[in-house]
């Protein structure tokens, strides 16, 4: 008999409850749908953070020292178990965060495509780099270029996505050498619990990766502990993180809050317009960083687009479909979400904005909102200026592209863009106007799957980036060794004695070779 979502969730923390007392304080973790608690979890006060850091800092010579074929080996064994295990861990997806079964069998899909990806790339990008020196006197050395991996990097991952944006952070950083310590939300721990009581317990993985559980305290000790941060949020919390760290110089990535535009100009293919922004708006209910949360549409088009939006929207099936794939919409994983929800479609109501599908919370148990498509936004609404982090768009009428991008651009987030066009080079020139880390071209959401290219924020969104060579670069340090390319004289020519013939020696090499570079760069 196949486990369901309820015995998946509760044994998964049983499993894997970390080491602590019985009678540590906890915090209690809800079904969404319905507002019941599906389990009590013990919170890691700052101590036992730092023992849970000090304790796989101790094996992370060993890990790094094993190199990285056999780094990968011990990875693709984790990625066989998610394999094999996808409809459990969707299951307890689905339980503590409220997500549909198309949504949530994501996460594991994921975590098994980064690991493949950084099997098969990340040596190549952790290469040792051998620059050859811009001048003679300089080529009798040896340059070369070490990536050598921070020992503990702590991971504080959000509600909404909760094992791609934690164990998917972890998987580079694994690849890298770096032994890693994560703090999953508090709403939504169980997934993060059970795939990591997979290595260490189905797996058998070295003890180079753990989870510690709580709120502002614990984070705050992983911060204070680890080597290297990254965190996935608001940016209001972001600069939290960002400040105490500062007290240890500790290295942080940040990812950010998005306000994500979509521009349909006026020839765009509007079938492919509407079914784009339907999905990169409404996805995993719009709690994603990345939605599309408000669209400039030209105004030759624009009715058209409106209504054609709206009718998609009214389609979209709501509801706890279990493993039927028959929704679309689910639960919000956040109660305090539906509130700012709420209060976007309110503001943009009481000012004027037309709701053309939706508009309020569903009624009975659990955290529901209604699709909403808001018509006739302007920038005087919360709905066109701030996050919303819900299942709410808002359109507005642009007079041509040049108002689509200073809109778009009018914002003080800048994480991700869509551009539709059948002129794709136009598509193109108008993306590269807009303030934003990625654009997609007639596409929405698809550049985080493109994991050879660098996903991060502009502005408010966010400091560094996931992806490409980058993404795991980030996660280490560098080390620089220059070495003689000739055996060794017993002195050089800038060690003392400092005498007057050996300055003007080196006065006159240092005016040849630098005049040669100025006329060089003057192309004379």
């Amino acid at each position: 008999m196949e486990p369901t979502a309820a015995s998946t969730a509760s044994e998964a923390t049983d499993a894997s409850s970390n080491g602590h007392a019985a009678t540590a304080e906890t915090f209690d973790v809800h079904r969404p749908t319905d507002g019941s608690v599906i389990q009590s979890v013990a919170i890691d006060p700052p101590e036992r953070v730092a023992e849970v850091v000090s304790r796989v800092r101790a094996n992370q010579a060993d890990w790094e020292a094993m190199g990285f074929a056999e780094r990968r080996r011990w990875l693709e064994r984790w990625r066989d178990w998610l394999l094999e295990n996808r409809e459990h861990i969707a299951d307890v997806v689905q339980e503590e965060t409220g997500k549909v079964r198309g949504d949530s069998g994501l996460e594991s899909i994921y975590l098994e495509l980064a690991i493949n990806f950084w099997g098969q790339n990340g040596e190549k990008y952790l290469a040792d780099e051998t620059p050859t020196p811009g001048i003679l006197p300089a080529k009798v050395k040896r340059l070369r270029v070490r990536y050598r991996p921070y020992p503990v990097v702590g991971i504080i991952s959000p509600w909404n996505f909760p094992l791609i944006l934690s164990a998917g952070d972890a998987i580079p950083a694994l690849m890298a050498g770096s032994a890693v310590v994560i703090k999953p939300s508090e709403f939504t721990p169980l997934e993060l619990m059970e795939v990591i009581r997979g290595w260490k317990e189905e797996v058998g993985g070295p003890d180079v990766i753990d989870f510690v559980n709580g709120t502002g305290d614990t984070g705050g000790a992983l911060v204070d502990n680890a080597d290297y941060m990254h965190f996935t949020g608001s940016d209001r919390t972001g600069r939290i993180v960002m400040k105490r760290a500062a007290d240890t110089l500790t290295p942080v990535s940040l990812e950010l809050g998005g306000k994500d535009p979509a521009i349909v100009l006026a020839d765009a293919d509007m079938d492919r317009a509407v079914n784009a922004c339907a999905y990169g708006g409404f996805v995993n209910t719009g709690q994603v960083c990345m939605s599309i949360e408000r669209i400039y549409v030209e105004e030759p088009v624009y009715d058209e687009f409106v209504d054609r939006l709206a009718g998609s929207v009214r389609e979209l099936r709501q509801g706890a479909d279990g493993r039927s794939y028959e929704a679309e919409q689910g639960a919000m994983t956040s109660p305090a979400q539906i509130d700012i929800v709420s209060d976007h479609v309110e503001d943009a109501r009481s000012k004027g904005a037309r709701i053309l599908t939706g508009g309020k919370r569903k009624d009975g148990p659990g955290d529901w909102y209604e699709p909403t498509v808001v018509a006739d936004a302007d920038h005087t609404m919360k709905v066109m200026r701030d996050e919303t982090f819900g299942p709410v768009v808002g359109v507005m009428k642009v007079r041509d592209e040049a108002e689509a991008v200073r809109m778009a651009n009018d914002t003080r987030y800048g994480l991700s863009a869509s551009v539709f066009s059948k002129d794709v080079g136009r598509a193109e020139k108008v993306a590269e106007q807009l303030e934003v880390g990625a654009a997609n071209i007639n596409d929405a959401l698809v550049n985080y799957f493109h994991l050879e290219v660098p996903m991060g924020g502009w502005k408010d969104s966010g400091i560094g980036w996931r992806h490409g060579p980058g993404g795991i670069r980030k996660y280490c340090r560098t080390e620089t060794i220059v070495s003689p390319r000739l055996p060794n004289s017993k002195s050089e020519p800038l060690w003392y004695p400092y005498t007057p013939t050996r300055r003007k020696m080196l006065n006159r090499l240092y005016r040849l070779v630098n005049a040669r570079g100025l006329k060089n760069r003057l192309g004379l």
